[in-house]
């Protein structure tokens, strides 16, 4: 028997093993239907070069679009229950696990590393759309719980870049569950002040959306990417209108104020970085200030001023020389009390 599988067989499929075709090699785009050839559409990123069609990557990609060189360091995830509902539809979950696995070799949708983007220390989370379609059940929101506090450990900034469906159905309320567990688990990083960046990409809906998606710090969009809750369907079936141009897309929720910067995919790393390196800035030096000491005003001053419903114009002032750029710290000094009160007894 091992002479068949260890010999036979890996002739077998060597000889009916298929050869790469022309059609391997070219991508259709899905906006401009624009044939791409694959190191060329590699190259860009993924972004069709005819329309700029931002195409769906996975977790890997992303970690080499964001990360600085080697800086990476891959997070391993929490064990959980892989079927506490003993789920089955037309087929067993644990099926359907599995095929994922093959399909993508991860352990579930989320995967995270941390290390440095533009310099700036980070952990970064992702959300594998190609892995169920992204969908949240207690493995994600047990890993996302394990890289906010990864991120508190080393005291860095936390980036997730979402690609998901929503909550994932097999698990029902456990998956439900895993809303609040997130959102609860945000609270760490703003205990520490650490920043919270989203990057939604598409498309980002469901319960991801409606959880740890919406609250960052700064939330950043891919161009043209869907995010919402309900599909455009429902919505339009629901409230009985026609929906507006490019409803639900990441150029109509920065209009709208849901979304705080569009990054092209080229551009999103140093996007990223420049808000990381802001938000986590501890130390800022004082700019010098310079105090102005004013003396007290004699009573004809204060009378005048009072008559024209004006401050008090400051006298005697002792100023040393500024340089350009340099603010200014004026300070009323109280005025004489006798003055005052001579003020308050004249008849005018």
């Amino acid at each position: 028997m091992s002479w068949l599988d260890n010999y036979v067989r890996p002739r077998i499929q060597q000889l009916v093993r298929r050869a790469p075709s022309p059609q391997d090699l070219w991508r259709q785009c899905d906006d401009c239907a624009q044939m791409i050839f694959h190191r060329d559409l590699e190259q860009a990123m993924m972004v069709c070069p005819n329309c700029g069609n931002h195409m769906r990557i996975g977790a890997e990609q992303r970690f080499k679009l964001l990360l600085d060189d080697g800086s990476r360091e891959d997070m391993i995830m929490p064990e959980v229950a892989l079927d506490p509902l003993k789920f089955r539809d037309q087929k067993r979950y644990t099926d359907r696990l599995k095929d994922a696995h093959n399909k993508n070799g991860a352990g579930d949708a989320l995967k995270a590393a941390s290390g440095t983007i533009e310099g700036a220390p980070a952990v970064v989370a992702v959300l594998d759309f190609s892995f169920m379609g992204g969908s949240m059940g207690a493995a994600v929101g047990a890993g996302f719980l394990a890289a906010v506090q990864k991120a508190v450990e080393n005291k860095a900034g936390f980036v997730a870049v979402t690609a998901s469906g929503g909550a994932r159905m097999q698990e029902g309320i456990l998956s439900l569950m895993q809303m609040p567990r997130t959102v609860a688990a945000l609270g760490l990083l703003k205990d520490a002040g650490l920043p919270y960046i989203t990057v939604l990409t598409d498309p980002t809906t469901g319960g991801v959306s409606a959880s740890f998606a919406m609250l960052g710090d700064v939330a950043i969009a891919e161009p043209a990417a869907a995010i919402g809750f309900a599909g455009q369907r429902v919505i339009k079936e629901t409230i009985g209108q026609t929906l507006p141009d490019g409803f639900q897309r990441a150029e109509y929720l920065l209009d709208h104020g849901m979304l705080d910067i569009v990054s092209p995919r080229d551009e999103l790393k140093a996007t990223v970085g420049r808000v990381l390196n802001l938000l986590l800035q501890t130390e800022v030096e004082d700019e010098p200030v310079q105090e102005l000491v004013i003396a007290p005003l004699p009573v004809e001053a204060v009378i005048a001023a009072e008559e024209q419903g004006e401050a008090p114009p400051p006298t005697d002032t002792e100023v040393t020389s500024l340089e350009d750029g340099v603010f200014v710290e004026a300070k009323y000094s109280e005025v004489d009390p006798e003055a005052a009160k001579k003020a308050d007894e004249d008849p005018r």
